[in-house]
C-alpha cells in the first residue's frame, strides 16, 4: 500500500471514529450511553461469537456464572446465577440479538423461584454502543476481555437515590465440567 492509500485510510477511520464518539457520552469510568436521538452503530452477533462459553469469577460479594450459547437465528441466549454464602441469590437470562443493523442486550432477572423482578411484559435493555477489537460496550454495560479466557463486564447500576456507581465482574472461561 503506498503512502498516500495508508494516509486515506487512517483519515478515513479516524473520521468514522470521530463520528461514534459524539454519539457517546460516558455514564461511569467504562460504561456509555447513546446521546438522545443517536444510533447504534452497525454490528452482528459475530462481533460478540468469542462470549460463547461458560464464564465464572467473583462479583456483588459471591460466585457468579454466565454461560452463553452460540448465535442461531439472529440471537444468542445467556444464563447468569450468583451464589453468595452456598445459597442461590439471584438468575438472569439474557439475549444478544441483530436488531436494525445492530445488536442489543436483553435481560430479565428471577428470584431463586423463578417469580420475575421485572413486570411480565418489560426487560432490562441495554442498545449498542460501540464495539471495538477488544470491547464492546452496551449504554451501561461494557465486555472487556482479553485474549480467550478473561472478561470483566462492568455495568452501572443506579441506586434508589438517582447516583450511578459501577460493579466489576471479572470472569475467567471454565472448562467444560465433566458428567
Amino acid at each position: 500500500m503506498t503512502n498516500g492509500i495508508r494516509g486515506l485510510a487512517l483519515a478515513l477511520s479516524l473520521v468514522c471514529f470521530a463520528a461514534s464518539a459524539q454519539d457517546q457520552e460516558r455514564m461511569t469510568e467504562h460504561t456509555l450511553k447513546l446521546r438522545p436521538g443517536a444510533k447504534s452503530p452497525q454490528a452482528t452477533l459475530a462481533d460478540m461469537a468469542w462470549l460463547v462459553g461458560r464464564w465464572v469469577g467473583p462479583a456483588l460479594g459471591g460466585e457468579a456464572e454466565e454461560i452463553w450459547s452460540p448465535p442461531k437465528a439472529g440471537s444468542m441466549m445467556g444464563m447468569y446465577r450468583l451464589v453468595r454464602d452456598g445459597k442461590l441469590v439471584f438468575y438472569e437470562f439474557q439475549t444478544l440479538a441483530e436488531e436494525r443493523g445492530s445488536l442489543i442486550l436483553r435481560l430479565k432477572h428471577f428470584n431463586p423461584n423463578l417469580t420475575g423482578w421485572e413486570e411480565k411484559q418489560k426487560t432490562i435493555d441495554f442498545p449498542l454502543v460501540r464495539v471495538g477489537e477488544r470491547i464492546v460496550q452496551f449504554e451501561g454495560m461494557s465486555y472487556h476481555r482479553e485474549g480467550d479466557t478473561k472478561l470483566t463486564v462492568y455495568l452501572a447500576i443506579e441506586g434508589k437515590d438517582g447516583t450511578v456507581h459501577e460493579e466489576a465482574f471479572s470472569y475467567t472461561r471454565a472448562r467444560p465440567e465433566r458428567q
